[in-house]
C-alpha cells in the first residue's frame, strides 16, 4: 500500500513542480508528501538558525507531549458537564444529546466512558474548526509566497483549542485562530520569524474581544435556576462551579468574616489535590498539572523544551507570590495572600510554563537569557494575577510580555558575554 502511494505521489510531482499545470498548488502537494514520508531534501547540520532539530520531528514530539492534555480536555470537560447536568436534573438540549442517546450513554459523572465521550463532543468541534480555518490560511499564505506548508501549524492547532473554555462558540474559535495565524505569525514571515506565540496571540485576541465568554463570567440563565455570577459556567456551557483562580481573584478581603481569609477549598470545594490532578472547571486542556508534567518530561527528555525556562517560571512565580504573602499587610483581594503552592496548580500556570513559554521561536535563545526570561514570566504572572483582579489569569499576558522582551534579554546577555571576553583578552 505504501509503495503504491509513493508511486502515485511521484507521478503527480511533475504536475505540481515548476512549469507544471498546478504549479501554484505545489505547497499543498509538498505538505501531503512530507507528512507521509521523509522530505527528499534534508540537511546534515542545523535545519535553520534557531534550532538544529528537524522541524517535522520536533513538532510531532510536541503534539505527542500534548496527548495527556488532550485526554484531560475530553475527560474533565465531560466530567464537569455531567456534574452540572446531574445537579440540574436534566441536560440542556443540544446536538450532543442525540449523539449520547444513540450511543446508549447517560450523563453519569461516575462513568468514564460517558465523561470522555461527552467531553469529546465539546472539544473536537473546536479542534476541527481550528484545523480548518488555520490550515486554510496557512495554505493560502504558502501558495501566495510560493513556499511549502511546514509543520509549525500542527502545534499551534493543537495548543489553541486547549486554551479555550468548552463554551466557546465555534465562530469565535475560527476568528481567534485566524487572528493568531495572520497577525501573530504570517505577517512577520511565517514559522520561525514570529516574535509572539501564535496560539497565545489568538487567545489574547478572544480574551479582550469577548471577555465574558473567555473568562467564564457570561451569565446564561438555565431553566429553574437564577443567573450565576462571576467565574461560573452553567450547565449549558458544560461546566458548573467557580474556578479556584476566579474565586480567589474576586473575593475581597473586606468581605472576610472577622478578618479570616477563606481558603481556595472553602470558596470552591476544590482541594489542592483536585487542582493538581485537574478535576476542576477551566479551559479544556489547562487544568491538569499532572498532564503538563508528563508533557514536560517528554519535551525535556527529547531536548525540545528548555528546562531552564520552566525552572525560571517556577522560581519567579514562587519568589513573587512568597514576597506578596510576607509583605502585603493590607491586601484588597484574597489572591494576594495565596501561597505559591496554590499558584502552581490553579489556572493555566503549569500549561503555560511547559508548552507556551518554551516556544523555541518566541522565547529567549541564549542559555543565560532563558533563566531571565522564565523568571520574568513567573514574576509577571503573579503580579498580574494579584495586583489587577480584572485579569485573574496572568500567564497568558505574562508570556506575551516575555515574548516581547526576549530579544532585549538576549541582547544584554550577548553584550555581557562580549564585555567579559574583551576584559579577559585585555588582561
Amino acid at each position: 500500500m505504501l509503495t503504491v502511494l509513493r508511486k502515485l505521489l511521484d507521478r503527480l510531482h511533475p504536475t505540481f513542480s515548476e512549469g507544471g499545470k498546478l504549479e501554484r498548488l505545489y505547497p499543498a502537494y509538498e505538505a501531503i508528501d512530507t507528512f507521509l514520508y521523509t522530505p527528499s531534501d534534508v540537511t546534515n547540520t542545523a535545519a535553520h538558525v534557531r534550532d538544529g532539530m528537524d522541524l517535522k520531528r520536533m513538532m510531532s514530539i510536541v503534539v505527542i507531549a500534548l496527548l495527556p492534555c488532550f485526554f484531560m480536555a475530553c475527560h474533565n470537560t465531560g466530567y464537569q458537564a455531567n456534574l452540572a447536568i446531574a445537579a440540574d436534573a436534566q441536560p440542556i438540549e443540544t446536538w450532543r444529546e442525540p449523539v449520547m442517546s444513540s450511543l446508549g450513554l447517560e450523563h453519569d459523572p461516575e462513568s468514564f466512558l460517558s465523561n470522555f465521550l461527552y467531553g469529546f463532543l465539546f472539544w473536537m468541534p473546536i479542534y476541527l474548526v481550528t484545523l480548518a480555518v488555520g490550515g486554510t490560511l496557512e495554505a493560502i499564505f504558502s501558495i501566495v509566497r510560493g513556499h511549502e506548508i511546514n509543520e509549525g501549524f500542527l502545534v499551534t492547532s493543537a495548543l489553541f483549542p486547549l486554551t479555550l473554555p468548552p463554551s466557546t462558540p465555534l465562530w469565535q474559535a475560527g476568528l481567534g485562530i485566524a487572528f493568531g495565524v495572520v497577525i501573530g505569525k504570517e505577517i512577520f514571515g511565517g514559522t520561525g520569524k514570529n516574535f509572539l506565540n501564535p496560539a497565545l496571540t489568538g487567545r489574547a485576541f478572544l480574551y479582550f474581544a469577548f471577555p465574558t465568554y473567555m473568562s467564564g463570567v457570561k451569565r446564561v440563565p438555565t431553566p429553574g435556576t437564577e443567573e450565576l455570577g462571576v467565574g461560573v459556567w452553567t450547565a449549558a456551557d458544560g461546566v458548573s462551579g467557580a474556578t479556584p483562580l476566579g474565586a480567589m481573584g474576586t473575593f475581597k478581603v473586606q468581605d472576610a468574616t472577622e478578618g479570616f481569609l477563606p481558603s481556595v477549598q472553602t470558596l470552591t470545594d476544590f482541594s489542592w489535590w483536585d487542582c493538581f490532578v485537574g478535576y476542576i472547571p477551566g479551559s479544556m486542556g489547562e487544568t491538569s498539572v499532572i498532564a503538563c508534567l508528563i508533557g514536560a518530561a517528554i519535551l525535556i527528555g527529547m531536548g525540545i523544551g528548555s528546562w531552564k525556562i520552566m525552572a525560571g517560571c517556577f522560581l519567579g512565580a514562587t519568589a513573587m507570590s512568597s514576597l506578596l504573602v510576607m509583605f502585603s499587610s493590607n491586601p484588597e483581594y484574597a489572591i494576594t495572600n495565596l501561597g505559591p503552592h496554590w499558584h502552581w496548580v490553579i489556572g493555566s500556570f503549569a500549561f503555560g510554563t511547559v508548552f507556551m513559554a518554551t516556544d523555541p521561536v518566541s522565547a529567549s535563545m541564549t542559555e543565560t537569557g532563558r533563566w531571565w526570561y522564565g523568571g520574568l514570566v513567573g514574576v509577571m504572572t503573579i503580579l498580574i494575577r494579584s495586583i489587577n483582579p480584572a485579569f485573574a489569569e496572568g500567564v497568558m499576558l505574562a508570556i506575551l510580555f516575555g515574548n516581547v522582551m526576549a530579544p532585549l534579554i538576549d541582547y544584554f546577555v550577548i553584550q555581557a558575554n562580549i564585555k567579559r571576553r574583551m576584559a579577559r583578552y585585555a588582561a
